[in-house]
């Protein structure tokens, strides 16, 4: 297909593809499907060969948040059967971090609910922060708390944080229909902080929730904000939310939306997040051709797929797992130091999408969507049918006396 020539050659060349050819990925046909793997592929193993980071998420603080987006189970007025706890003290997240680095991931994801942290917020998640790194050296740690206010990007930063998430989640002209207690302009103004404070921004979306060319419109929006990494989100149905109904997404839809996110954002860190193992089920394999990071074990508050199955899957796939002392980011972007500074690039490097609104645990944390899912071995469900025996509540890790699943 020209298309896709064109838009290998333009991802080589980090070039920025038109919105038509972008919206063109999206509508090529399940014949065509392969196709577009491959061409997506070859532009993801130029910039970061076949290697693959392993993240890990630690739910600090689970529920009862203040926000109203409707998407998430830790939402207000959400009758989601969901763990609820406070802060978790430094030493338990801690250990919780250990869990998931034991396992092979090189990042850890800080998350809390809410609209954003107080001060006396930032100290508790600093004091964490320096614990964690302490405890565990050469770890990445990501923050994501919610919307900042001035100087706690900084602070954050200070003690040792390596970079903040914030997700869009949707466009800008479908935002109001997601979420009222906060706009758009909030989620990019919590980015824009990260950037300047020197962390390395994280900022994706999450697809599934009825949405059609505007999930173009916010993948173009996150490349003009240059996030380091692009966490792809595809919505859990949480019983209990007010998009429970929405089942939209197939396995081929959500591989094509990947590849379209690869071709607009070429050299940035493409993170598959939460809902993988619900929509993208025994396929999971070919979207690691397209992004180069997942999600290790369980998500914020649902289950994951087991993180000992992640490990065989990337294997079996013929990848292998990022180590700690390999740099993340191709080099041109990497310059800056650290995991990744976003140092801008010809054409503007992917930008920020700042999650969910629910404060920093947006759908799932550091990116990840909140209800992982679990892949299991349930009876067989009619093709086109919703896979609602893939969702589980989390109930074990973060805030249990249960050993998580790393």
């Amino acid at each position: 297909m020209d298309l896709l020539n064109t838009l290998v050659d333009k991802g080589l060349r980090r070039e920025l593809p038109t919105r038509e050819e972008a919206l063109a990925v999206l509508a090529t046909t399940d014949d065509e499907l392969l196709d577009v793997v491959a061409a997506a592929g070859k532009v993801r193993r130029h910039w970061f060969g076949r290697r693959v980071k392993l993240n890990y998420l630690v739910n600090l603080k689970s529920g009862l948040c203040p926000e109203d987006c409707s998407y998430c189970s830790q939402r207000l007025g959400s009758k989601a059967d969901i763990l609820k706890y406070t802060w978790l003290k430094p030493d338990e997240a801690s250990q919780a971090a250990a869990a998931g680095l034991a396992g092979g991931a090189k990042r850890v994801c800080l998350v809390a609910s809410g609209r954003g942290p107080t001060d006396r917020d930032v100290d508790r998640v600093s004091e964490t922060i320096k614990t964690i790194k302490e405890q565990n050296e050469g770890v990445e740690v990501c923050a994501c708390l919610g919307l900042l206010s001035d100087g706690q990007a900084e602070r954050l930063r200070e003690a040792g944080a390596d970079a903040y998430n914030h997700n869009l989640n949707t466009s800008e002209g479908t935002y109001g229909d997601i979420t009222t207690t906060h706009t758009y302009a909030d989620r990019v103004d919590t980015v824009q902080k990260a950037h300047a404070a020197g962390l390395s921004a994280c900022s994706g979306l999450i697809a599934g929730m009825g949405e059609s060319d505007d999930l173009v419109d916010v993948v173009y929006s996150l490349r003009e904000l240059d996030p380091d990494s692009v966490p792809v989100n595809f919505l859990i149905p949480f019983e209990g939310t007010p998009l429970a109904k929405e089942w939209n997404l197939t396995p081929q839809r959500c591989l094509r939306i990947l590849a379209m996110v690869r071709f607009v954002c070429p050299d940035v860190e493409v993170r598959i997040a939460g809902g993988r193992e619900v929509h993208l089920r025994s396929m999971q394999p070919l979207a690691l051709h397209l992004a180069n990071s997942i999600f290790l074990g369980d998500y914020l508050t649902s289950e994951g797929q087991a993180g000992k199955a992640d490990l065989e899957m990337i294997a079996d796939a013929g990848f292998e797992v990022e180590g700690a002392g390999e740099v993340t980011l191709p080099e041109h972007r990497a310059a800056g130091g650290g995991c990744g500074s976003h140092t801008d690039t010809a054409g503007g490097g992917c930008g920020s999408h700042a999650s969910a609104g629910c404060g920093s645990h947006q759908d799932a944390g550091c990116g990840s969507q909140e209800g992982g899912g679990v892949c299991g071995t349930a009876a067989a469900v009619p093709a086109g049918e919703p896979r609602t025996d893939l969702v589980a509540v989390r109930r074990r890790g973060a805030g249990t006396d249960l050993a998580p699943n790393a």
